[in-house]
């Protein structure tokens, strides 16, 4: 069966026809995928750090062309494109330089004449689940540290966006054994039939809440290791800023990359009283200056949304927030093209409070709301009032400020007068809604989720 893949920012184009595998191919993938890892296991770790390292050689030298595939699949702007695989082999480099790192330890025994020590093995063959917003940087980020750590790695793609980590699995071929890096290409019943197999070992799933709940419950059915990377309702409390305009081109920035479809974008700016007008009229000033366009064109500043219910989605949200008392301070509509893409003007909503749908809710999409508190307690309250707990943010110059969203921000990854953007060889982590599990970082504690602990206790009898 074949899919076909249109372009968001012209849908009448079809930019892709992409093989869809079949339930039957499953169990012989996985076969395969067995095969290939039992050899794999047996390549030193630093060999297999070095092998790895030409891979994502070979990856950034066909970075254009991977690009473009993913700017005409799911709408990105081509600089959105390069940038993600720039970064996303940037973190690979990083997991791949861990490869000489010691992944057990000697401990004193209670015996005389004992030694003690642990050491760590392969889960064996990892499944990955992979969403359409970053379709080479999620997969990419947890192909590196299985293969690191002696797995092999079976991944599934968005149906919207397959054709970047088919690239890279085509490129992969050209190091390492057939079937220890494969991709299966269908829909959510080709999951859940992956989720439920006996033979995989491990599941990191990227993507919303309630499909990370049905993959829990798949895996752990047959005690799969499990990690999910869900959602977020990212907030930024501007507390004071001596650089005020740099404070809100950082959040515009972070707010509207990727057209608001990330899981780490800020979505809700909570604002001190005293700077409410000065933060609406600058982040308004900011965001009509943004034109939504075709991602391929020079200069793009932001590209469509992914696809028509997308669309329809934060045109939804947006509609319903009006009817409950929000205003619109900048955008708040679909776009009419030529082409018929999916654009939705970028988005600042004002009069938000912490009740309404659009202040609780993922957006996914070009929206921000602004919200207002009167102290630093207050703004922490709205800020953890919600279900998800990704990433946080604070524009403060005030010590004691500082040091309070540290300790009482309910976030995974806490940034302090800087944007929502993770740093290559740190963990990308999540704390209530937005996680389960350490599989999804990018620092040491990868090793607990790709592979198995084991003691040993070493004696002798004579």
């Amino acid at each position: 069966m074949s899919l076909e893949i249109k372009n968001p920012a012209n849908p009448k184009e079809t930019v892709a026809y992409h093989s869809e595998n079949t339930a039957e191919e499953i169990d012989t993938i996985i076969t395969n995928a067995k095969s290939a890892q039992k050899k794999w296991a047996t390549v030193p770790q630093p060999e297999r750090g070095r092998i790895i390292k030409l891979f994502l050689d070979a990856l950034e030298t066909k970075s254009e062309e991977i690009a473009l595939s993913m700017t005409k699949e799911m709408g990105k702007t081509l600089g959105e494109s390069k940038g993600e695989i720039t970064k996303a082999v940037g973190e690979g480099r990083a997991t791949a330089d861990r490869a000489g790192t010691p992944i057990g330890e000697v401990l004193p025994s209670q015996i005389a004449g004992t030694v003690s020590y642990t050491f760590r093995r392969p889960r064996g063959v990892v499944l990955g689940i992979n969403p359409w917003n970053f379709p080479f940087s999620t997969p990419l980020r947890k192909a590196i540290p299985a293969l690191l750590y002696g797995n092999a790695i079976i991944q599934k793609p968005a149906t919207i966006s397959p054709g970047p980590l088919l690239m890279m699995r085509d490129i992969a071929s050209n190091f390492f054994p057939k079937g220890l890096f494969d991709v299966v290409v269908g829909g959510g019943a080709i999951g859940q039939s992956l989720c439920e197999h006996q033979d995989i070992n491990a599941v990191s799933f990227t993507g919303s809440v309630d499909i990370g709940r049905k993959v829990a419950i798949a895996a752990v059915s047959h005690f799969a290791e499990v990690s999910l990377e869900l959602g977020g309702k990212n907030p930024v409390i501007v507390n004071d800023s001596l650089n005020l305009d740099a404070a809100l081109d950082q959040i515009t920035a972070a707010g509207f990359a990727v057209c608001g479809q990330r899981c780490t974008a800020i979505s809700r700016v909570i604002v001190h009283t005293d700077l409410e007008a000065q933060v609406i009229e600058g982040l308004a000033k900011r965001t009509n200056a943004i034109t939504p366009s075709d991602g391929t064109k020079n200069g793009a500043q932001m590209g469509p949304l992914s696809s028509d219910t997308q669309l329809n989605d934060v045109n939804g949200f947006v509609e319903r927030a009006i009817s409950e008392g929000a205003k619109i301070a900048a955008g708040g509509t679909k776009i009419n093209s030529d082409t018929g893409g999916y654009f939705y003007s970028p988005t600042i909503l004002s009069g938000v409070t912490r009740n309404m749908e659009i202040a609780r809710d993922e957006v996914f999409g070009p929206v921000m709301v602004v919200m207002t508190y009167s102290d630093i307690g207050e703004a922490l309250s709205i800020a953890n009032d919600v279900s998800f707990g990704l990433s946080s943010c604070l524009y403060s110059d005030q010590l004691h400020v500082v040091e309070k969203f540290i300790a009482e921000s309910e976030s995974g990854m806490l940034h302090i007068n800087g944007g929502s953007f993770p740093q290559n060889h740190l963990p990308f982590v999540g704390v209530k809604d937005s996680a389960l599990g350490v599989g999804g970082s990018n620092g040491a504690s990868t090793i607990q989720f790709y592979t198995t602990e084991h003691t040993v206790y070493k004696s002798s009898l004579t």
